[in-house]
């Protein structure tokens, strides 16, 4: 999956999102009560619906797979075999964003390209090494773990909280790489530590200024990134073309717009939502719940996978925003989620 280690405003500022709360309110809407419903892409939403759709493991989730392969009507089809779902938790709801990097790499160590991407070593003396460890001593040398070289230290931190990149090579080909390991140290903001040393207010971090710092400060910079302990590897991703989306947690590639990322403890992965948000990016349509993470906790918690490159990244730091998010549930399951609810 784009690893959920990854989410740039919740990794800088760890949030870590509202535990489950012991009571849940379910409330079943009718799409008249959905803002915008009748303006979506229908047949959009279902073409991504029907990606993930039949790795779903339940009997009704496959029954409406088998269903939605040839509607006549995608938007007749949601609203006969669909009922919205508003499930709260008392938390507030609050949509981020995620995207993935793209970086400039090289297949060979230059003068330019001299930052290493590393695949997963076997534990070293029986532990993980440290991300100081790992830049400052020769512990990863002669291994052959060296995936791609790249030019762009602070840009392969933030690829490593997003858990994907994709990077661009010399010859104008593409590769992606994905979350394959991780060292296990817990994460450690160095947006706060900026703060801490005082370089910073609270509200003026965000990855654009960390990366600008740290480029401007060849000494510092790198040290301020090794106050994170927390180190991810990658694997190369070949289940994927370079111009699609990365894997999810349904290993499959996600949709800029159309993928979201949820707490499967309120959402089945592969399920359907309507989101509705305001803000820099205003939302009023169906999206797929296929991904999750580590910080996405809560009824209505979710992050929304924006794309690739650096404008897809602006665009999903500016999201910080309230909203609903609306579960389509089969019309069984979703009475019988209320009855439940009531119990």
């Amino acid at each position: 999956m784009i690893n959920l280690l990854r989410t740039v405003v919740i990794a800088l500022f760890v949030v870590t999102g509202p535990a489950k709360a012991e009571i849940t309110n379910v409330q079943v809407l009718g799409f008249d009560q959905l803002n915008g419903w009748d303006d979506d892409d229908h047949a959009a939403a279902l073409d991504v619906f029907l990606q993930t759709c039949p790795d779903m493991v339940e009997l009704d989730w496959h029954r409406l797979c088998a269903m939605a392969l040839n509607p006549a009507n995608p938007k007749t089809f949601f609203e006969l075999f669909f009922r919205p779902i508003l499930i709260s938790d008392g938390s507030e709801p609050l949509f981020t964003g995620y995207f993935e990097p793209e970086i400039s790499g090289s297949r060979v160590r230059t003068g330019r390209f001299r930052f290493p991407v590393y695949a997963p070593p076997v534990h070293i003396e029986g532990r993980w090494p440290s991300r100081e460890e790992i830049e400052t001593t020769d512990i990863m040398k002669g291994r052959g773990l060296e995936i791609v070289w790249v030019d762009d230290l602070a840009a392969l931190f933030f690829a490593q909280i997003q858990g994907s990149t994709r990077v661009s090579l010399p010859d104008g080909s593409s590769i992606r790489l994905g979350y394959a390991a991780a060292n296990g140290y817990k994460y450690r903001s160095v947006g706060q530590e900026l703060v801490r040393r005082g370089i910073y207010e609270p509200h003026e971090v965000s990855a654009k200024v960390i990366g600008g710092w740290v480029k401007r400060n060849p000494t510092d910079g790198p040290e301020l990134l090794r106050h994170n302990p927390s180190y991810v590897f990658f694997a190369e991703v070949t289940k994927t073309k370079a111009h699609e989306g990365p894997l999810g947690a349904m290993n499959w590639p996600l949709t800029p717009l159309r993928t979201i990322a949820v707490d499967p403890d309120y959402v089945p992965l592969g399920a359907p939502v309507w989101v509705e948000k305001n803000g820099v990016l205003k939302l009023r349509r169906i999206m797929i719940a296929q991904d999750k993470g580590s910080a996405i906790k809560g009824a209505q918690r979710a992050d929304i996978f924006v794309g690739t490159g650096d404008v897809a990244g602006k665009v999903a730091g500016s999201i910080r925003d309230q909203g609903r998010l609306i579960l389509l549930a089969p019309i069984q399951r979703a009475y019988a989620m209320v009855a439940e609810a009531k119990e």
